[in-house]
């Protein structure tokens, strides 16, 4: 088989799969994707049946990209004729506070400039519309119309589809043991042979460190080992997408779900509750404590969205201090890009292939990533204080 390529991405996950394809529709055969396990694996961040996709963001520098994100899956969904988002309809909620500075304003203030339609609901607004929830009257409520899921086992599988399709080549079991630049390129050592390319692109997720090792850099990422549970509840209809929205609750615990879809079961979670861990220490076994908060949180405000657990699913977050993403190349390496989604990127998944597509072939992009490069504080000054909280 061919040893070198126009670019190669390492990492087949929700990030590189969607790389490859953006990099097939401009470079076609010259596209070389390797992964470490079997596609669609379980280890990394992107398996499941749903993630959670929004126009809604506390955070400009999101919120002016959302809309782009739906853009680029929907022009994977017309070359496929296969639909991977679903429209729900999301809710952000949280206790009123009284205060200027709560997340559900910063929502608010963010869609209001990024110019994303919303409703503000009270609280018995929200349980007229969506009797499913139990809220206090002082609690925050936004509605945003647009907000649903989109389905990463088969985003996954058709951004590989339509880059094979394009004349990319995809090396599964295929483990890189050393990134060596060379002159205006890099020569990979892998486990299936070595390759060589001008633009390299790592989207290796908790394994970022390692890879990066052999040219050493050293980013400032924390990987913890998450988990979503599948609840079958009795109560289906009351949760099927066309009566119930995804939504995300912003309290001293920050917790999402999803209505039925993918197994016959309600699913839901909380955002960062697990356990700093190693791609080598992770336990894939279901955590009691973010558990336990999880089925507390529920029976109080949406008490009919529980049953008897289906199962209980792990994934792993891999987040630099401030919970930012990573989109740029590498300081003094121009021909090797990197991406970290930081536990929230799959809704922008297919849009960061396409970024990333831009960087390797151009150097640069034309869509808003400023926020996001190697040079800000987060990612060079080590007395950084992390923004999520882990206890």
């Amino acid at each position: 088989m061919k040893k070198y390529y126009e670019t190669i991405v390492l990492g087949c996950g929700g990030l590189g799969s969607a790389a490859l394809y953006w990099l097939a529709r401009r470079s076609g055969p010259e596209v070389l994707g390797l992964e470490q396990f079997r596609l669609g694996h379980d280890y990394g961040s992107s398996q499941d049946h749903s993630r959670i996709i929004r126009l809604s963001y506390d955070d400009p520098a999101y919120a002016s990209l959302t809309p782009y994100a739906y853009i680029a899956w929907r022009e994977a969904e017309d070359e496929s004729g296969i639909q991977l988002v679903f429209q729900t309809g999301g809710i952000i909620f949280g206790p009123g506070s009284g205060g200027s500075q709560s997340v559900v304003q910063q929502y608010a203030a963010a869609m209001r400039g990024a110019g994303i339609p919303y409703e503000a609901l009270s609280a018995g607004e929200t349980m007229r519309r969506f009797p499913q929830f139990r809220l206090q009257d002082d609690d925050q409520v936004l509605y945003q119309a647009y907000s649903g899921l989109v389905d990463p086992r088969k985003a996954n599988a058709v951004h590989t589809a339509l880059a094979r399709a394009r004349g990319a080549t995809i090396l599964q079991e295929a483990a890189v043991q050393q990134v060596i630049p060379i002159d205006d390129g890099v020569r990979l050592e892998t486990s299936a042979g070595d390759f060589e390319c001008r633009r390299l692109v790592i989207t290796s997720g908790a394994w970022t460190n390692k890879v990066l090792a052999s040219v050493g850099v050293t980013l400032p990422l924390t990987v913890t080992e998450e988990q979503v549970t599948y609840f079958a509840t009795p109560h289906l209809r009351q949760f099927a997408p066309d009566r119930f929205p995804i939504w995300i609750w912003h309290g001293k615990d920050v917790f999402y779900g999803f209505p039925v879809y993918g197994e016959v079961a309600t699913k839901a979670g909380q955002d960062v509750g697990g356990d700093p861990v190693t791609v080598d220490t992770r336990r894939m076994q279901p955590n009691p404590r973010p558990y336990e908060k999880l089925r507390c949180f529920l029976e109080e405000h949406i008490p009919d969205f529980l049953g008897p657990v289906l199962y209980t699913k792990p994934c792993l977050y891999t987040m630099p201090p401030d919970r930012g993403f990573i989109l740029d190349t590498i300081p003094g390496l121009p021909q090797i890009s990197v991406a970290i989604g930081a536990g929230h990127s799959f809704k922008f998944a297919s849009l960061i292939g396409r970024i990333l597509s831009d960087l390797a072939l151009d150097g640069s992009t034309v869509y808003p990533i400023s926020a996001f490069g190697l040079s800000r504080p987060a990612i060079t000054d080590p007395n950084f204080k992390p923004v999520w909280v882990n206890d």
